[in-house]
């Protein structure tokens, strides 16, 4: 059994910095548990680790599908497993980072994914509706048939709801019904799970600025060059946090103020569910990054605890 360190916590608290401290320091390798980074092109708004960030310590599943590619969970999970076989098979440590929290319970934990076929008629239909009655009628019959995935999805997100539908339309089950979890007490590895906290309020002015800097790096030309490379705003990775602001300025539908102050926003909401979700587990134990003196200091910490395994091991 291989061991597996997990470093967990909300958006903006700094887990990228502590991994690669530990990462450094133990001879491990970072494998990206962030839903958007595995698209490529979209780098801004995912805050992707910089060139020199990715040389000075080896990253993987960042980059590794298509922007208007239907990347799913599922596939996420089989990629990063076999990853971090590569991994342990290279006598590294594989220290798995992120904040999307089914992302990395599909790699820690005994999740099977049932996934129901394509049935291209009942998609036509879905699209047909949408057109004619608007998006917002299929959501609201999403919110009916399907309230748990409704929850998850936003009511723009046309590709989303369609393929919820359609497997509801195909037997009459919800899509959350087909996400079938197995919680196991015994990982395939050998955790070491540890999560990075901070106040609220400071949480959410490291939000604050680190929007103001995606804002100043260029996120609106990002996303421009998207949407001229052929991706659709209904595309699973224009739909998510910042993008989705960004493309509803762009098309009129807000002004650039109200864009920015949404992403913000949505962006605050999206880091307590973080923490709502990572909360329920007992399995990690967690740092305050403000009390510890930064990352690097909660990443010390980490090492530490760390090297204590190995030193009884």
């Amino acid at each position: 059994m291989g061991e597996l360190v997990v470093i967990v916590g909300p958006t903006a608290v700094g887990k990228s910095d502590a991994a690669i401290h530990v990462a450094q320091k133990m001879g491990g390798e970072i494998v990206s548990a962030d839903s958007v980074q595995v698209f490529r092109g979209l780098d801004i708004g995912t805050a992707k680790p910089s060139l020199a960030e990715q040389m000075s310590v080896p990253h993987h599943m960042i980059d590794v599908a298509e922007p208007n590619q239907d990347y799913t969970v599922a596939d996420f999970q089989r990629d990063a497993r076999a990853v971090i076989a590569d991994i342990h098979k290279r006598k590294r440590l594989p220290i798995l980072v992120g904040g999307s929290g089914l992302y990395v319970r599909s790699v820690v934990q005994n999740y099977s994914f049932t996934a129901s076929g394509q049935n291209n008629d009942i998609r036509r239909s879905l699209s047909e509706s949408a057109k004619q009655y608007g998006l917002l009628c299929l959501y609201q019959k999403l919110q009916e048939v399907d309230p748990l995935t409704a929850t998850k999805v936003h009511p723009r997100d046309q590709r989303r709801i369609i393929r919820a539908l359609e497997v509801y339309e195909q037997n009459r089950r919800p899509l959350s019904e087909q996400i079938e979890k197995t919680r196991s007490s015994a990982s395939r590895y050998r955790l070491f799970m540890y999560g990075l906290t901070m106040p609220r309020q400071l949480l959410y002015q490291k939000i604050e600025e680190r929007t103001d800097k995606m804002i100043a790096a260029g996120l609106v030309d990002e996303v421009k060059r998207l949407l001229a490379e052929g991706c659709s705003p209904s595309d699973k990775a224009l739909t998510s946090i910042g993008y989705r602001h960004i493309v509803s300025f762009l098309r009129g539908e807000s002004t650039f103020e109200q864009a920015v102050q949404l992403l913000k926003r949505d962006t605050r909401r999206f880091a307590k569910r973080q923490l709502t979700w990572f909360a329920r587990d007992s399995e990690i134990t967690w740092f305050d990054v403000s009390a510890a003196g930064g990352a690097g200091a909660a990443a010390e910490n980490i090492c530490n605890l760390l090297a204590g395994y190995y030193q009884l091991k």
